[in-house]
């Protein structure tokens, strides 16, 4: 049995066809998710602390940060962080990103820069410049 030339070539341009029409869907698909994505709100800075933060910088005992800043400043400073009027928001951001003595650096894989941004505005919000 013989196939004409256009019988064999109608084969390949059909799966062509069929492929262009797969990638235009999945193309309409994403575009489609993409405006989802960006109606995330915004971070709550109280909920980033409460996650990451108030396990060892909460008041009270039991909580290491707390206990580590009480030690060091021996009642001259408050140990716990949401009391503080001396916590810049950019200073916030270092310690959290750079860690500091025995706290750990926290990766943007963990505290985005967003939750980062609304995390130093809850921390310092009784921040008072001298």
């Amino acid at each position: 049995m013989r196939r004409s030339f256009s019988s064999a070539v109608r084969l390949p341009l059909i799966g062509v066809a069929l492929m262009a029409m797969g990638s235009i869907a999945w193309a309409s698909i994403a575009q489609a998710a993409e405006p989802a994505a960006a109606k995330t709100p915004a971070p709550s800075g109280q909920a980033v602390y409460e996650h990451w933060c108030a396990p060892c910088h909460a008041p009270g005992p039991g909580h290491p940060g707390t206990q580590s800043l009480q030690i060091k400043y021996a009642g001259k400073t408050s140990p716990v962080l949401l009391e503080r009027t001396d916590l810049a928001p950019q200073a916030v951001a270092v310690f959290v990103r750079q860690g500091v003595l025995l706290m750990a650096p926290f990766r943007k894989t963990e505290i985005s820069d967003a939750e980062l941004a609304a995390l130093t505005a809850y921390v310092a919000k009784n921040f008072k410049s001298k």
